[in-house]
């Protein structure tokens, strides 16, 4: 096992492009980090740099106390899963645990005994013969698992590996490889793009957009206290409500009310008989739409629009201007079209600079 530590790591492309803008990560030894973030933001190069298969522009990769810049990908020490598994269709899947082993030139019953165990781990001992295309996409991950169990490497580098299964094989999947990596007790560094994934699988989370880290921490911390409104809105299911403190009627203390972006998680809503909580906020709403998803209800409502406020388009993932998401138990709720004020308490606001870079303390 080892820690690995990224300093000042940049990657840029003849064309100008820089990808990769001066990531520093610490993944101490045995824990279990994820990068998550939207598609194109540097995650997967990233990993890629550590695992020696794209070149670094700068800044220093450090595994277990030795600087891997100029190192071979073989040479590193570390075993890579891959999103499209990477197996081959001829090799059964002993052959196909057990190639890696034998290019080393280590011994027959070293191999076996290494594969064994990890079947026996994975669950595939009764599938050792079978041939990929004899197996479904969960155990097929499996066996891409257990190759890079077999290696007992210092590191291991998930690229995304759940990303080609169903939803309920995915959760499965996603409980197995975390109780693994417990078991193991082995340094892992996971890329994905579902938040919810990231949440649950890491140790330490690191939040990336456009090629740079928005914040590095434990996921709850994360999510309790995010420190950009980019952060506040990709981490959470359904995201964080952003809005300027000017469409709250609000003045808090640390920003003007032409100054500050206020964000209020769905679930820290009520509906509320009117009544503000004290500090807190009351926002009145029409409801346009519910989605009954069976524990809870979410219900998005309009608010209305101010005089000169201008109509603004919603970036990605983000609820259009004017629109609030709350989150409510049960299956029961407001009917579409009813007026509703909703309102939540000053400990679940959370308050962010005008450009949405810095969080302000309340």
């Amino acid at each position: 096992m080892a820690n690995v530590t990224l300093r000042d790591v940049r990657k840029a492309y003849p064309n100008g492009f820089e990808a990769i803008k001066g990531v520093d990560v610490d993944v101490a030894d045995g824990q279990f980090c994820v990068l998550v973030g939207p598609s194109g933001c540097g995650k997967s190069t990233l990993l890629r740099m550590v695992a020696g298969l794209e070149t670094i522009t700068s800044g220093e990769i450090d595994i277990g106390g030795r600087i891997v810049n100029q190192i071979e990908p073989a040479d590193r020490d570390i075993a890579m899963v891959f999103q499209n598994y990477a197996l081959y269709p001829h090799m059964s899947v002993y052959n196909n645990m057990a190639y890696g082993l034998r290019n080393r030139g280590m011994a027959k019953p070293e191999i076996d005994t290494r594969v064994q165990e990890a079947a026996r781990v994975l669950e595939l001992t009764p599938m050792l013969e079978r041939k990929p295309r004899q197996l479904s996409g969960g155990q097929r991950q499996r066996v891409a698992m257990g190759r890079a169990i077999v290696r007992q490497p210092k590191v291991f580098l998930f690229d995304e590996p759940l990303s080609n299964l169903d939803a309920k094989l995915r959760i499965a999947m996603r409980v197995e490889i975390r109780k693994l990596q417990r078991r193991l007790k082995t340094t892992s560094i996971y890329v994905t793009h579902d938040q919810l994934e990231a949440m649950t699988l890491a140790d330490i989370l690191v939040v990336m957009n456009a090629g740079q880290v928005e914040q590095i921490g434990n996921p709850l911390d994360i999510y309790q206290k995010p420190a950009t409104t980019f952060v506040a809105a990709f981490i959470g299911a359904p995201p964080m409500n952003l809005l300027p403190l000017r469409d709250a009627g609000l003045q808090l203390q640390g920003a003007s009310g032409e100054a500050g972006i206020l964000g209020i998680r769905p679930e820290d809503f009520q509906v509320s008989n009117g009544a503000v909580p004290s500090g807190g906020v009351a926002l009145g709403l029409t409801v346009e739409a519910i989605e009954r998803v069976g524990a809870e209800t979410y219900v998005y409502g309009l608010r209305a629009q101010r005089d000169g406020e201008a109509a603004v388009s919603a970036k990605p993932g983000e609820l259009p201007p004017g629109e609030i998401l709350i989150r409510v138990p049960g299956q029961t709720g407001p009917a579409i079209g009813e007026r509703i004020t909703v309102a939540a308490p000053r400990d679940k606001l959370h308050l962010f600079s005008a450009d949405g870079r810095q969080r302000i303390a309340l």
